[in-house]
């Protein structure tokens, strides 16, 4: 994974050659991808120095499917992300956050970004000791970052499919085809039950950046039509006030005031009011 050509921000980029097109050179670091890969490589050389330190880490904040009461440990299901079991596992994960987290910071914010982030991890944590439980799979424990940025990863291969990445700095793929064999090949390997449970992480972080990207436009429709609606309920409850005043006027015209009830002098008060107080500004 590495560098990838797409039109994304223009500062992003340096010369894109004789392709004709622009090149995304190493993206400056964005504000939550800068903290999570400080913690998380601060973490892994701790426990990599200080082996009792990593029993420690792995007892205390990895997700446990056995025994079943371990799983109920809700902040587990946050913390096992900043574990690594070894450096391939924190060097890829923290190369796929740099990358890709970095575009769905920009693309999204932050606030929303660790939202997704740790909504992404915490769903392939809940999701592993379920499977434990329904005996898909052996009972043992669960750490790192994978479940998240393989949701990053989804993510990013829907909104931008077309993004070019360098699988190995020499191959190619539009990042559409890199999310399909990243599915294809998590699908393959818990088949086989190489890291099944690890597996399960991948998969259920790769479906919920899915639903994430899928879900909230349909949210904001939905908030939308409400805000409408709301809209549309006050200016038919305005129109029916200006109908009764106008009634109420038409009344006193040809009655007097004294031909009112006590909820049309009610109305024609808060319509005088509201002239007032137009009058004030």
């Amino acid at each position: 994974m590495g560098i990838y050509d797409r039109d994304y921000t223009k500062n992003m980029y340096s010369g894109g050659g004789g392709g004709g097109g622009m090149r995304l050179a190493m993206p400056s670091l964005t504000p939550i991808v800068k903290w999570l890969l400080m913690i998380n490589l601060g973490v892994f050389l701790a426990m990599f120095m200080i082996p009792p330190i990593a029993n420690l880490f792995v007892r205390l904040f990895a997700v446990w499917a056995s025994p079943w009461w371990e799983s109920l440990l809700v902040w587990r299901y946050i913390s096992y992300q900043f574990l690594h079991g070894g450096f391939l596992h924190v060097l890829f994960n923290m190369l796929g956050l740099y990358f890709f987290g970095t575009m769905l910071e920009r693309t999204w914010g932050s606030k929303h970004f660790l939202r997704f982030y740790l909504t992404c991890g915490a769903v392939g944590g809940i999701v592993y000791p379920l499977m434990v439980f329904a005996n898909v799979i052996q009972p043992g424990f669960l750490l790192g970052a994978s479940g998240s940025v393989y949701g990053i990863i989804a993510a990013v291969a829907i909104l931008y499919p077309r993004v070019r990445v360098y699988i190995y700095g020499i191959f190619p793929v539009p990042m559409w085809v890199l999310g399909l064999i990243i599915l294809f090949a998590s699908i393959a390997s818990f088949q086989s039950g190489d890291n099944a449970g690890g597996q399960v992480a991948h998969l259920a972080g790769l479906a919920t950046g899915a639903v994430w990207v899928y879900w909230k436009p349909l949210q904001n429709k939905a908030r939308i039509k409400k805000q409408h609606g709301k809209w549309t309920e006050k200016i038919q409850q305005e129109r029916r006030f200006q109908k009764d005043v106008d009634h109420i006027l038409a009344k006193v015209h040809k009655h007097g005031i004294k031909s009112l009830s006590r909820k049309e002098k009610k109305i024609l008060k808060q319509a005088t009011d509201r002239e007032q107080k137009q009058n004030m500004r």
